[in-house]
């Protein structure tokens, strides 16, 4: 994969993304309707969880529903396939369960939300708690001092915090581990595992670093082989990159 696919460097981000507004796309989707279908839905339920209804302009209504569209019903091109399988995995899957889904679709739309996420995953790691300014820092070190960058830090945190994967404690700005769902089935990890490397330029990824990867800090994964990923899913590759290292690779099929 390119490294300089626009997705790798756009942010897009620039609202909170509620997990019960991704489930509610997602929903119209399976029941069948139509794009335009679905934005006039959602510009009808949404509307009052904003200040301005007013649709003629991109106000806060209309870029929520720009991020919802684009992740459940207009994907980029390369992602139409991720979009199908999750869709079918959403049509199967207990509902504690389906965040898995969401999330690993958001990250391959947005990749900005999974270098958040990387960031809040290893502060985690290792100090069990992060700060809003600690993940503001690094992520602006990393896509610009830009006013546009430290919002939407702030937004996608406020989404974890939706989401229920991230706590606010006593302390302003500070936050703490929230829900760990455990994901044992290999379908479900194996398109965990695509979304992942649409998610990063470098398109290969070892498997160890993918099954523990601080950007699914939300998610403890069963420590699956490469083949029985790859048999999970046509979509994937695995090379045999050292005696004890497996590398997973998108299939050029």
């Amino acid at each position: 994969m390119a490294q300089s696919h626009p997705r790798f460097h756009q942010i897009g981000l620039d609202r909170i993304v509620r997990l019960k507004w991704l489930e509610r796309t997602a929903f119209l989707v399976l029941a069948g309707n139509d794009a335009p279908t679905i934005k006039t839905i959602l510009q009808e339920e949404l509307r009052g969880a904003f200040q301005s209804y007013n649709l003629n302009t991109r106000g806060s209504l209309n870029k929520t529903i720009t991020i919802l569209m684009r992740t459940w019903v207009r994907p980029p091109r390369e992602l139409s396939w991720l979009r199908q399988r999750g869709l079918e995995l959403l049509s199967r899957l207990p509902g504690k369960e389906q965040i898995v889904v969401h999330w690993g679709m958001v990250m391959a739309v947005y990749p900005f939300w999974g270098a958040v996420a990387a960031h809040v995953g290893r502060l985690l790691r290792l100090q069990g708690s992060i700060s809003h300014a600690q993940i503001r820092r690094r992520i602006m070190e990393q896509y610009g001092q830009r006013s546009t960058v430290k919002d939407a830090v702030r937004r996608v945190l406020r989404s974890f915090i939706d989401w229920g994967v991230l706590k606010e404690t006593s302390r302003k700005g500070i936050y703490t581990s929230g829900l760990t769902l455990h994901i044992q089935q290999a379908e479900q990890i194996a398109w965990l595992a695509e979304a992942f490397l649409h998610a990063h330029s470098k398109g290969s990824v070892a498997l160890r670093a993918f099954l523990d990867s601080i950007s699914l800090f939300p998610f403890r994964l069963e420590p699956l082989s490469a083949l029985q990923l790859v048999a999970a899913s046509e979509r994937l590759d695995v090379l045999r990159h050292s005696s004890d290292q497996d590398l997973l690779m998108l299939s050029e099929k």
